[in-house]
């Protein structure tokens, strides 16, 4: 039998450091260190989304840190849709946002609080610098840990074809919005949503054929930005975008075979990949974390508890993977579907991950959807 006495975690974003607080709660005795690469206070990104009810599982697993989370929170019950031929708004499609640098910092301190030594600035060159009983790789997409024993993690990376640019916004937005507008280039999408009170996550997504119309692949991020903030001008009220590392990117398809090798274990971004449209990326950092740290708890042999995981958590994680790739799959034409009438639009995009039913919508959305039904009924 081989017991836990030490743990190290390579990363410290929410995955990394939610999984140190759920170690220090529930396995008081292990030593126990975080290292991150980047300083202390900075952060990649903007805005952090969850489905209304994402948070649910923190409430039931850590109450102390859901209720140090939530304050902080905006919150909104519609989604709208903006359209060159009009505006649909989805009702009952709620969401919660909050930035990723205020959520990274409020689980930071939490983690200090219960005594978690991190170590920022810090860039670890090779996993042979840990001597502990179990590594823990939080370490996202570009995952050393991942990287370093590919072989056992046996990963597979494959890119969608749409490139996208996060950027931020001055201005919020009352809801969800996703702005769709059609142009002489090409076709171009804007998933945008405040995360704080005067400020938005702002990602702008447009099919490979109008990436290389406006020669995005040649500009520099605050070009870059300037021309978005001129194609999204009315949205925008006139605003200018804000950069943070929002180079163009092509949106990865990441899953591993495997979540264990030996005394190494992957969880969050550096095990699986789920596109932003479903906004389930931290979440499902979050939930690995409390799946395998409970494994931890229940099994006082290591690899039983590894084994635990790697059985229980992939299939769970997979089936919000795979409609987070449906989902994304949806924007690959979404040029071609934006000519559709909006209501018809708005239905379309509802359907798009493979998990929405008639019956579920009626549920979710029932003002949307008995208009829906009624336009067809008169239509009909």
């Amino acid at each position: 039998m081989s017991t836990l006495s030490k743990i190290e975690i390579l990363g410290g974003g929410p995955g990394g450091l939610y999984t140190a607080i759920l170690i220090r709660r529930l396995l008081p005795h292990v030593k126990l260190r975080v290292t991150e690469q980047n300083p202390e206070g900075a952060t990649f990104g903007f805005g952090v989304v969850f489905s209304d009810r994402a948070l649910d599982f923190l409430k039931a697993d850590d109450p102390e840190t859901h209720d140090l989370i939530v304050p902080h929170m905006e919150r909104w019950q519609d989604m709208t849709l903006n359209l060159p031929s009009g505006q649909v708004t989805l009702d009952g499609v709620g969401f919660t946002a909050i930035g990723r640098l205020e959520l990274i910092e409020i689980l930071k301190d939490r983690a200090r609080d219960l005594g978690v030594e991190i170590r920022f600035g810090t860039v670890v060159q090779s996993l042979d610098e840990f001597d502990a009983d179990l590594v823990i790789g939080a370490d996202g997409l570009n995952s050393l840990m991942r990287r370093s024993l590919e072989d056992q993690f046996r990963p597979t990376v494959e890119h969608f074809d749409n490139h996208f640019a996060w950027f931020g916004a001055t201005i919020p937005f009352d809801t969800l919005t996703q702005t769709f507008i059609e142009t002489d280039k090409g076709p171009l999408n804007a998933h945008h949503y405040r995360f704080a009170p005067d400020r938005s996550t702002f990602i702008v997504e447009c099919e490979d054929a109008t990436y290389r119309a406006y020669g995005f692949e040649e500009m520099g991020e605050e070009e870059s930005a300037k021309l978005c903030s001129e194609l999204f001008s009315d949205v925008l009220k006139g605003t200018q975008l804000v950069t943070n590392k929002s180079m163009w990117r092509q949106f990865p398809r990441l899953w591993c075979e495997s979540w264990i090798a030996g005394r190494n274990v992957l969880i969050g971004d550096a095990v699986h990949t789920a596109h932003f449209s479903i906004g389930s990326g931290t979440r499902l950092a979050m939930e690995d974390a409390i799946a395998l740290v409970h494994a931890l708890k229940d099994h006082d042999d290591i690899g039983e508890a590894l084994a635990a995981y790697q059985a229980e958590r992939p299939p769970v994680a997979r089936k919000i993977v795979d409609a987070a790739n449906t989902s994304a799959s949806w924007y690959e034409s979404f040029g071609e579907k934006i000519r559709l009438e909006p209501m018809d639009f708005a239905h379309d995009y509802l359907m798009r991950s493979g998990r929405m039913t008639e019956e579920r919508l009626r549920q979710i959305a029932p003002k949307f959807a008995a208009d829906y039904a009624r336009r067809n009924t008169v239509t009909g």
